[in-house]
């Protein structure tokens, strides 16, 4: 029972919005949010070796037409994966990775005081990925990953006339297949870049 009283005028606009009851923390709802997946899944970072080579990792996960029309609903109910009226709980048998690695200024925040050093085909032979299936806090890592495509090519300078006096740069490309049968849609697909000497020289992960 409220026994504040209210005995001017000046305060009775206060008081009225003391003494009005607010609404019940059960009267609160989330906001609907949507996300849309055709096309797939999109990931990227930047990476960096420990002689100061900087580069960009930039890629996508598809599955064929799986992703077409699966779209993500948050709402107060939770989170749920539709496909028109169906409710899609979990990834098809096998996923498409294909992704790009190529030599790319360091940012602000790796950029060291020296004479800028390029992504070389020595050093990318040295570059390791493990991919891993995060769940929460936990990795497991995927088994029988298919190397289905891998090139490189020269990156051609926008100033083609001083070609010949520049350095090369290249970009590597790769088209992979991961087993995915029972995995939830909840969890993410991670990929870690290390060197030989096991030092992380990127991590992405790709999520719904």
């Amino acid at each position: 029972m409220r026994s504040l009283q209210c005995k001017t005028a000046g305060l009775f606009f206060l008081c009225f919005l003391l003494l009005v009851p607010g609404p019940s923390t059960g009267q609160f709802k989330r906001d609907k949010n949507i996300w849309n997946y055709d096309g797939g899944v999109i990931f990227a970072t930047e990476g960096a070796l420990p002689n100061g080579v900087c580069f960009r990792v930039s890629g996508d996960v598809n599955g064929r037409d799986f992703f077409n029309n699966l779209k993500r609903v948050d709402d107060e109910h939770g989170t749920v994966f539709r496909r028109g009226t169906e409710i899609v709980t979990e990834f098809p048998e096998t996923l498409e990775v294909s992704f790009s690695i190529r030599d790319e200024p360091c940012s602000a925040v790796l950029r060291e005081i020296m004479p800028r050093t390029y992504l070389t085909r020595e050093m990318m032979s040295r570059l390791q990925l493990s991919i891993y299936w995060k769940h929460g806090v936990g990795l497991r890592p995927v088994k029988d990953v298919k190397e289905v495509d891998a090139r490189v090519e020269r990156i051609v300078p926008y100033a083609r006339g001083l070609a010949a006096e520049l350095p090369d740069r290249f970009e590597w490309s790769y088209l992979l297949t991961v087993p995915s049968a029972g995995v939830p849609l909840t969890d993410s697909l991670v990929f870690v870049f290390r060197t030989n000497e096991e030092h992380i020289a990127a991590r992405v992960a790709a999520r719904l």
